[in-house]
Order: structure tokens, then C-alpha cells, then sequence
């Protein structure tokens, strides 16, 4: 379990680095552009749930993905077997995607001398023994906290991943990724009523950080918190009213509903309700949104994409105005953009694509204080749960899972039951006041596209949105 990142993984694997280079460039050969990615992979995760250790699981994973790319079409060829033999049938089955053509391969992405996380593997410490203690502390600690506690789950996660790019011009890139989540989530009753709370943390680092003391009572404490809240909401209303989202984690509802939108493939593809209006105004004033992988430790982080290009502060919406989308190589080259880092795969049995990393809201000038007391009579969304957004339309449901009523300027009764129904790039131009208190999410983030899971960052300074339609239940 104290395995060190080995130097490389076709070392690990017993091949012979020059016979790779043959068969990556024979497979590759007239393409586009293209890579061969290798992959080794460890996974823990540890679940303690209703007083027992539930779950306790222990994975490895290893293989390959070669992928051949000419214009729009691409061939892609994985297996779990890295071995010579795997590798031939992989380069003569990506090669029928180029049906003749002799195209120039594309430059290499540039390099990096920047490290955003350590290559230390955070299931070497602590221990088993300890981290099952840790999680019956926790719980103990949990059902100590208010008598009206009734199940209590804690989970423990972590995986250590090796990537090695290997390209036909023979150049290489290799990135060693940690990383690590801790939840806790909590139900609560009173009589026949019963409701949740819960927190997540993490990020690419060991457990060191995350399993201190003051880590996790301050998750357990806000989980006990939040269920607590909902215990005493009532029915959220329903109608057209003025919302106000708070920091940090709302900002899912922004990476949702408008940051998929900027991805390059929906727009080059012209599926996304944002396709062709670069340059213009797609925003109220104030309203600057960023794609960032480059924050150190950051959950949504990456030192290099998975095709070997740096990633990048990439510029979305600045000041209400569209100037950028996230691109991977493949989108950048066919609408004569950059790259900007944005392509992301979730393992090597999976094609790379245009994906977030961290996207988020930049400040604005006002106190969150002063945007609540300007609310007459509305709903301040503080935590989202589930949401689902259709990309070509911007039309979004989120569900909230802490709220609170709004009047006359100061915040009242939670409300249970509030949902947001909207338009993502309407709406955008509905953000009346940003606050000064911009808050990344606390490192819980896993975003879905075509099948494949990656993880992500979120976040935003308090908003007011105006006119937004409420689902309630009251």
C-alpha cells in the first residue's frame, strides 16, 4: 500500500519503450493528432453506516486507450491487458479511422514545471485499523450531538492514479494524481417526521489534513446542523419571487445550468444555447465566470488534462460578455481556437472530451448582507442537491436542500420542498447584485457527461437572481 509512483508505466508494464513508439506511430500514423494513455489506478472506500462498517473495498485498476483522430471522426481502442500483443491490435484498429488520409500530425502540447498536488498515495496512511477507529469515533461523536439523531453514515474515500501520455512525435507526459472525500451525512426525526443533513470535504492530498479533529466535527457538526434546519421547515412557496443562492456550493446550479453550455464540443456542434454568441453580451454586468484547473490541492485540479495540455485559467463570460469556451484538442483545432486544457476522460477505457475543472463566479461589490436585506419577499437557497439541465434549451431544475423564506429584508423559516425552475442563459442576465464573498465548494463536486464521471470544483459569491420561478409545496 506504500507504493511509490513508479517512473514509468511502460517500465511497470515490461515493454519496450521503443517498440511502443513504433506501434503508437504506426497507429497513428497520417492522423491528425492522437496518444496512447496509460493508466494505473488504486481505490479505497470505507463506509461505516448504522453503528457497523458496512462497506470495505480495495481496488487496482491498470490499462490503456489508444486513440487515433482525424477531423471529427475518431478511433479509440483500450484494453486492461498492457502488453505488446494488446497494444498491435489496438494501433490496427485505430488506424481503419483514417481511411487513407495523410494529414499532419498536430504539435505536441506545450509543458509544465508546475505541481498542484504531491505524488504521495493517500491509501498508504493512516492504517485500516485506524481509519475504521476514526469512523466509529465520528459516528459515536455524530449520535452524541442532539438525541434526535437517528442514522448516521460516514465514508472514507481515496484513489491514487498514474497517467502517462505517450505521443507519435515521441514525446511524453506523465502526471501522478491523489485524492480524497470524506461525508458525513445525518438523519433526524421527531415523531413520524424524519430529515437529513450532510457534508462532504476533500481534495488531491493524503488524509493527513482531512482526518485532524477540527475536520471532521466540523463536517459532523454541520451535517447534525443542517438536518436539524430541515426538521423545522415548512412548505416552501411557490411562484415567481427574487432568490438569493449563498456561497460556495450553489455554484453547482452555475456549472450546471451555464458551464456545460461553454464546453467547446456543444458549441462547435451548435447544440448549446450559448453556440455563436461569442463576443456577446450573455450576462448582466458584473458577471464574470472562469474555468480554473491551476488552484493547488483543488478537487476539480489537474497539473496536466488528459491529453498532456497544461491546464489553465480559462476566461468564460467577462463582465456579462462571452469570451471564451473550454476546449480539448480535438474541438480547439476544428473551430481554430487553443486548446485550454479541458480535456478530461474517466479512465483509460474512455475517450477524452471538453470537461470542467473548477468553474466559478468571480466577487462582485456587494455584502451578502446588504443583498439579503434588499430581498422584499423571496428565497435564499444556501445548499443544492440533485439537478437535471437540458444543454440545447439552458432549462433547469435544481432541487434545495437548506433554504429559508425571505421577507421584508431578513432571512426566516427554513422552507422544505423549494425547487428552481429557470433558463441558465436567461437567467444569467437575472443577477441583479454580487457579493464580495466569493467561496469555492468544500471538495465534493463529481460532474456526469456522456456516460463518464469525472471530478470537479464549484463556486460563486452570494447572488440575488430576480423574477425566478419557485416549485414548492406550500
Amino acid at each position: 500500500m506504500t507504493e511509490l509512483a513508479p517512473s514509468s508505466l511502460i517500465d511497470r508494464a515490461g515493454l519496450d519503450r521503443l517498440a511502443v513508439g513504433r506501434l503508437v506511430g504506426h497507429g497513428l500514423e497520417g492522423a491528425d493528432d492522437g496518444e496512447l494513455f496509460l493508466e494505473y489506478r488504486q481505490a479505497e472506500a470505507l463506509v461505516f453506516d448504522n453503528g457497523r462498517l458496512k462497506q470495505a473495498t480495495y481496488d487496482t485498476a491498470q490499462g490503456f486507450g489508444l486513440r487515433a483522430v482525424k477531423g471529427e471522426a475518431v478511433g479509440y481502442a483500450h484494453a486492461s491487458d498492457v502488453s505488446e500483443a494488446a497494444l498491435t491490435r489496438a494501433a490496427e484498429s485505430v488506424r481503419a479511422v483514417q481511411g487513407g488520409y495523410a494529414g499532419a500530425y498536430a504539435a505536441a502540447p506545450a509543458r509544465t514545471n508546475v505541481r498542484l498536488y504531491g505524488e504521495e498515495n493517500p491509501l498508504a496512511a493512516p492504517g485500516f485499523e485506524t481509519k475504521v477507529r476514526l469512523l466509529e469515533e465520528i459516528d459515536a461523536y455524530v449520535r452524541a450531538k442532539d438525541p434526535s439523531v437517528r442514522q448516521v453514515s460516514v465514508s472514507f474515500g481515496a484513489t491514487w492514479q498514474v497517467v502517462e501520455i505517450v505521443r507519435a512525435d515521441g514525446a511524453t507526459y506523465r502526471d501522478v494524481r491523489p485524492l480524497t472525500r470524506i461525508n458525513v451525512s445525518v438523519v433526524a426525526g421527531k415523531g413520524d417526521r424524519q430529515e437529513s443533513g450532510s457534508h462532504g470535504y476533500g481534495g488531491r492530498e493524503g488524509y493527513e489534513r482531512l482526518l485532524t479533529t477540527e475536520a471532521w466535527k466540523t463536517a459532523a457538526d454541520d451535517a447534525v446542523r443542517q438536518a436539524l434546519v430541515n426538521l423545522e421547515a415548512v412548505p416552501a412557496p411557490a411562484g415567481e419571487m427574487d432568490v438569493v443562492l449563498g456561497a460556495g456550493w450553489p455554484g453547482v446550479m452555475l456549472h450546471e445550468a451555464v458551464g456545460h453550455g461553454l464546453e467547446g464540443d456543444f458549441n462547435r456542434k451548435k447544440s448549446s444555447a450559448f453556440a455563436g454568441l461569442m463576443g456577446e453580451r450573455v450576462a448582466a454586468k458584473g458577471v464574470t465566470v472562469v474555468d480554473d484547473g491551476t488552484i493547488s490541492q483543488r478537487r476539480g485540479s489537474l497539473t496536466m488534462d488528459d491529453e498532456g495540455t497544461p491546464t489553465n485559467r480559462t476566461v468564460l463570460i467577462e463582465d456579462g460578455i462571452l469570451v471564451g469556451y473550454m476546449q480539448d484538442r480535438q474541438n480547439a483545432r476544428l473551430m481554430g481556437m487553443r486548446p485550454t486544457g479541458n480535456g478530461r476522460r474517466e479512465s483509460y477505457a474512455h475517450v477524452p472530451m471538453p470537461r470542467m475543472t473548477n468553474t466559478y463566479m468571480l466577487a462582485g461589490a456587494h455584502d451578502p448582507a446588504e443583498i439579503i436585506a434588499s430581498v422584499r419577499n423571496g428565497i435564499y437557497a444556501v445548499s443544492f442537491g440533485g439537478g437535471q439541465v437540458d444543454i440545447t434549451s439552458g432549462k433547469y431544475v435544481f432541487q434545495c436542500t437548506e433554504a429559508y423564506r425571505i421577507e421584508n429584508g431578513k432571512v426566516g423559516a427554513p422552507v422544505k420542498g423549494a425547487m428552481l425552475i429557470g433558463n441558465g442563459p436567461t437567467d444569467l442576465n437575472r443577477i441583479s447584485m454580487v457579493g464580495n464573498d466569493l467561496a469555492l465548494d468544500h471538495g465534493i463536486g463529481t460532474c456526469g457527461k456522456n456516460g463518464q464521471g469525472v471530478p470537479v470544483g464549484v463556486g460563486q459569491p452570494t447572488l440575488r437572481m430576480d423574477r425566478i420561478t419557485v416549485g414548492g409545496t406550500g
